[in-house]
């Protein structure tokens, strides 16, 4: 079997990163055959308040220009393509992709990818109020046809919070999964038949297991089709 690319992870916040690294170690020997293997990984993190700073300001270049000194960093280092663990951030990939130095895997269009070959027809979008508010996921899930549903604006901010207050921090609450919860039945009753989690750490706290609808899970999508290109080189 060919050498596996090096995959170069851009990270923004420490839990969804975290998992995306951890998942792509535990299940690597899977997909390459061999106990203990994994692709060759690096991780570049700029400070977490340089980007909220950004998105404070609606500053989508700043956030771009972040993410492109993580993948300069990378890049020198050896990676060969990157995944950035994020979706809020993903606003500010057109301002990436035309000066990056090398090719990126799209967190969205992973997760609408899954969508379709599932066959799930509209999608609920849980995240940040700067991801749900955005064209990250409207875009992707609309070229392949299938709907989508924001939360409305109360839960927005409350989904928010929870995020930015709690579960970036590693903090875990038992009202924050309530509310999550809550805003995924919400979405049942609405026609949704499966919910994205557009953040990557709501899966440390949604899952199959206690979601009303099926879960499409931003972070290990991402990370195993990282997987995948890296087992397979061109």
């Amino acid at each position: 079997m060919p050498k596996p690319l090096h995959i170069g992870i851009v990270a923004c916040s420490a839990e969804g990163a975290s998992l995306c690294y951890r998942t792509i170690c535990t299940e690597g020997p899977a997909v390459l055959g061999r106990a203990h293997a994994h692709p060759e990984i690096s991780m570049h993190t700029p400070s977490l308040a340089d980007y909220i700073a950004c998105l404070e300001r609606g500053d989508l270049p700043g956030v771009g220009e972040l993410m492109l000194h993580s993948a300069e960093k990378l890049k020198r280092i050896g990676a060969d393509f990157l995944i950035c663990p994020d979706n809020t951030i993903h606003q500010a990939l057109g301002h990436v992709l035309p000066r990056s130095p090398l090719p990126w895997l799209h967190i969205a269009e992973v997760v609408a990818e899954e969508a379709g070959r599932r066959g799930f027809k509209k999608l609920g979008i849980t995240g940040t109020r700067w991801l749900v508010e955005s064209e990250v996921y409207p875009a992707a899930l609309t070229a392949r046809g299938i709907a989508y549903l924001r939360p409305d604006e109360a839960e927005r901010m409350a989904h928010d919070r929870i995020i930015m207050d709690e579960l970036v921090q590693g903090i875990f609450k038992p009202e924050g999964i309530a509310s999550f919860r809550r805003s995924i039945e919400t979405m049942k009753r609405a026609g949704c038949d499966a919910v994205a989690l557009g953040c990557t750490e709501i899966p440390l706290i949604i899952n199959e297991a206690n979601s009303a609808l099926p879960v499409l899970d931003s972070t290990r999508l991402l990370a195993r089709a990282a997987l995948r290109r890296a087992a397979a080189p061109a």
